[in-house]
């Protein structure tokens, strides 16, 4: 284990790109002048083909225009802030310039221009951001290597990383648990097989082989950590590592959305090995209580970006006949099917733009490629409650918190 900070290694990364190389040379912050707001204004992050932009979540006023070059992705940074753009150089952070300060009972809220900070985290192949609790974690695919942080820290440019790295590199996910320790995924080039918990300093605490082809991960109540298997899910309690099975001898589930409220994780399901694109139409709840799945059929399909989770745990789906359906977690029962878009169908390529949910309290942002829209769900109300037109074709999208 070594730590190290970001700074120097935005550093070493710019002096690559012909920049000032003298050995005293720090990368230049640029001062940020914030204003005190009666209330949250939160902001939207949207990616597209040529890079993000950031829009008053509200009004829908762009607020900030970056250009990037090819496929990019977008993840919240875990501090109500930032978030991380996956890019040629690694992670590089965004500031969307609105967030609150928690004071027990009450908060203040501030806003300021967003901006690209300048704060790079290298990687040769940038993969799962992983926000949990007080730590966040970046996990980068090609070389095996995992970051852990305070997101908070960035605020100041410079947070202090704690670098690991797995025996074998492959497509993985890593997170740190509030007690410290950590938990990663464990696989070949060809893919995951398992999960292991481990120290601070390395030690292995409990571990298991029987997850073949771990992906995703999420937390439910309790601090109960779940990851996808194609033959059902891992659930990490403790020191304890509960394989759940699949009713089906495939049934993958890959895509998994957690909530603090709920002990029942959402997550996909897929039952066609050598699909070249299955478009289920089952979604799997898990409940770590009894460590059993239970699988509810839909009326129309959903992607990988179609899961999210309501303020009270309840499931979120979107699907491809263009509704937002509300799932009880505990019944299993759809409560609820709010129209959003119009009706789409799944593309092929996974990294081209489909409708995408992303969830902030009480409202839902799903995004709408076809007409080049984002939609505001109330979802007290079940109702929409603003669109914004966009200039671009929306692709992945992340917002700062609403209240």
């Amino acid at each position: 284990m070594r730590t190290i900070p970001i700074t120097l290694a935005a550093f070493l990364l710019l002096t690559g790109c012909g920049q000032d190389t003298d050995d005293e040379a720090e990368p230049k912050k640029r001062p940020v002048t914030s204003t005190e707001v009666a209330a949250p204004e939160p902001r939207v992050a949207v990616t597209h083909d040529g890079g993000v932009i950031v829009l008053d979540a509200e009004k829908g006023t762009v607020l900030l225009e970056h250009e990037l070059e090819g496929f990019t992705r977008i993840n919240q940074a875990g501090d109500g802030r930032h978030a991380f753009l996956s890019t040629a150089k690694g992670w590089e952070a965004l500031d969307l310039g609105a967030w609150t300060d928690a004071h027990s009972d009450h908060g203040h809220s501030f806003v300021t221009e967003p901006r690209m900070t300048g704060t790079v985290v290298p990687a040769d192949e940038p993969g799962h951001v992983v926000a949990h609790g007080k730590r966040t974690v970046l996990y980068d695919d090609a070389t095996g290597t995992y970051v852990a942080f305070d997101p908070h820290d960035l605020e100041d440019g410079d947070p202090e990383l704690t670098t690991r790295r797995v025996e074998v590199a492959h497509h993985g996910v890593a997170v740190e648990r509030e007690d410290g320790n950590l938990i990663h995924t464990v696989g070949t080039p060809d893919g995951g097989n398992g999960v292991r918990l481990v120290t601070p300093a390395g030690n292995e605490l409990a571990a298991t082989n029987e997850c073949p082809g771990v992906h995703g991960e999420a937390f439910t109540a309790d601090q109960v950590a779940v990851f996808g298997c194609e033959d059902g899910a891992v659930i990490v309690e403790g020191r304890t590592l509960t394989k759940v099975q699949s009713p089906d001898p495939y049934g993958r589930i890959g895509n998994q959305a957690g909530s603090e409220a709920s002990p029942v994780l959402l997550g996909d399901y897929k039952t066609e090995k050598d699909a070249e694109l299955e478009r289920p139409t089952r979604i799997s709840l898990i409940d770590t209580r009894t460590a059993k799945i239970r699988l509810v059929d839909l009326p129309a399909s959903y992607t990988f970006r179609s899961l999210g989770r309501g303020p009270d745990g309840e499931g979120l789906v979107l699907g491809t006949d263009g509704r937002l359906r509300v799932i009880d977690v505990e019944s299993g029962k759809v409560t609820d099917a709010i129209e959003v878009t119009r009706a789409w169908r799944e593309p092929i390529d996974w990294q081209q733009p489909r409708p995408a949910l992303h969830v902030q309290g009480g409202t839902a942002y799903v995004t709408e490629p076809a007409t080049k829209q984002i939609h505001l769900v109330d979802l007290v109300t079940g109702k929409v409650r603003a669109s914004h037109q966009l200039d671009v074709v929306p692709n992945e999208i992340t917002a700062t918190p609403t209240g």
